[in-house]
């Protein structure tokens, strides 16, 4: 269903909101402010939802990433000695000037993704959600007392801090894991520098701005710096270089190999990975149908399916597939497909051409390899990058679509006999980031949830596959990378663990030794 309604915001009002005029710097470093604009490549802001240039972003230059990591390094002498609690203070201020701005934040957003205005709202409340845990946690960076072998002596465990952190974010939720990774990394006295996707240029500078706000407020300058490179190879420095102490990388499969075999190189550096997702839901005999159609419709078309956890595949009994199917297809009907500036939108865009072709190709090959596609399918002829959600029945197991992520909203329908059989075919995929089962049969369930059961870091069960939580940790297996942001104690991967002796009696083992 098209919308075509009275749009939410104007453009024009949205970006002066946040300082951003015609042309605006990329480039935030402590110390030096907003970078130069002047004789630097273009970033041209497009917004997805007509083709239109937002605004443009002066980029980054090489130049400007060495003065980023020079400063984060210099920073971080002096951050990594503020308490803990102090730094969860600024962190709670950032999630609280988000939640003041959230309705011009989440116009930006809108502009930048093509993301409806409902869903800009709800990754932006997991910003502030994130700041809430993130400041909760900096008062909770727990080591523990360790019983010593030793007459007199007392051991423990403590976590300090890497260094820098480099954060580098993907176009599709282009504040929440910035906010993921960056909170937890700032309360355990880190520095960040971030280089956000070229394609969504807005909101990060809008989000720095808000920033550097609470940093004045909190004498916290230099904890964040953004830079945004136009080309992979400017970008390419805050990956190779050592003083970087961890790269969080969040983006295809590809990329993160390569990332991990630079910095995996340098022993001593760390990287996190969140990385694909080719996310299955097992439907089996005894679910509740029209739940499972309602939860998949939100799982695979939410993000217009350009989430990591969207649903990509349904493994369904044989015997219930055809009814489900059919519902999939009622529910599609009832979403609203739409400029994201409207009111009734529900999903927008693709984020661009690349990615609508993706999904024509996609479709093609499937149809190729012997599938049907049984709803939608195409891509909408109207200004924007608009298309049809899909569904494609007929799928089997080593079909290119079902092996590979698809990044759009296409739902690819298996079928399946045995538990087993459908266990193997959620399985048997590359990728191990969420993961579902629709079902009332209590052993089915169990069995999903046990050790010969979904090999992924996220299970959803009755659920859709999406859906933040930021008290669960966040992450998968496999070629997801195996990183994990959010949840309770997800601050461990941005800390050093160190274990600790002290010789508190006075005596020395070699005290029969040695005569002094």
């Amino acid at each position: 269903m098209l919308n075509t309604t009275t749009p939410l915001f104007e453009t024009t009002g949205a970006l002066a909101r946040f300082g951003l005029d015609s042309l605006h710097s990329g480039t935030y470093i402590d110390g030096h402010g907003w970078g130069e604009r002047d004789g630097r490549p273009v970033i041209d802001a497009v917004s997805p939802a007509d083709g239109s240039v937002v605004a443009q972003v002066a980029a980054s230059d090489a130049p400007d990433v060495e003065r980023a990591i020079t400063a984060a390094v210099e920073t971080q002498r002096r951050w990594r000695n503020v308490p803990a609690p102090k730094r969860g203070e600024f962190v709670r201020r950032i999630g609280a000037l988000v939640e003041e701005n959230l309705d011009a934040l989440a116009a930006i957003v809108c502009l930048d993704t093509g993301k409806s205005t409902m869903e800009a709202k709800g990754e932006l409340r997991e910003v502030v959600d994130m700041a809430t845990l993130a400041a909760g946690q900096a008062r909770m960076l727990y080591g523990f007392t360790q019983q010593s072998q030793r007459v007199d002596h007392r051991m423990y465990d403590q976590w300090l801090p890497l260094g820098v952190v480099g954060v580098i974010s993907a176009y599709n939720f282009p504040a929440a894991v910035w906010a993921q990774n960056g909170f937890l990394s700032v309360i355990g006295g880190n520095t960040v520098v971030w280089k956000p996707s070229p394609r969504v240029p807005l909101t990060a500078i809008a989000i720095q701005q808000l920033v550097n706000v609470a940093a004045a407020e909190l004498g916290c300058e230099g904890v964040f710096s953004l830079v945004i490179p136009a080309s992979d190879d400017v970008a390419e420095q805050i990956v190779a270089d050592t003083r970087v102490a961890m790269v969080s990388f969040t983006g295809s499969t590809r990329v993160g190999k390569h990332v991990a075999q630079v910095v995996g190189s340098t022993l001593g550096r760390r990287y996190q990975l969140e990385c694909s997702g080719n996310n299955g839901c097992i439907v089996d005999e005894t679910a509740d149908l029209a739940l499972a159609a309602k939860a998949i419709t939100f799982g695979a078309l939410g993000t217009t399916g350009q989430r990591c956890t969207s649903t990509r595949r349904v493994i369904a009994h044989r015997s219930i597939v055809d009814e489900l199917v059919a519902l999939l297809g009622k529910a599609f009907d009832q979403i609203t497909i739409g400029d994201p500036r409207d009111h009734d939108t529900i999903i927008g865009p693709l984020i661009d051409a690349t990615a609508v072709e993706d999904y024509r190709s996609a479709l093609d090959r499937a149809r190729q390899q012997g599938a049907t596609v049984v709803y939608g399918g195409n891509v909408i002829d109207r200004p924007g990058l608009f298309v049809e959600p899909a569904i494609v029945t007929g799928v089997r197991p080593e079909f290119e679509i079902a092996q590979e992520e698809t990044f759009a909203p296409i739902v690819s329908v298996l079928t399946y006999d045995s538990l087993d059989e459908a266990i193997a075919i959620h399985n048997d995929v590359a990728q191990g980031l969420a993961s579902g089962i629709h079902t009332t049969n209590l052993t089915n369930l169990e069995t999903f949830l046990s050790a010969r059961g979904s090999d992924c870091g996220i299970v959803r069960v009755n659920m859709g596959t999406t859906g933040a939580d930021v008290g669960s940790a966040f992450g998968g297996e496999k070629e997801t990378g195996g990183g994990r942001t959010a949840g309770s104690d997800a601050w461990k991967g941005f800390m050093r663990r160190q274990s600790v002796c002290v010789n508190w009696g006075g005596t020395s083992a070699w005290d029969h030794l040695i005569d002094l």
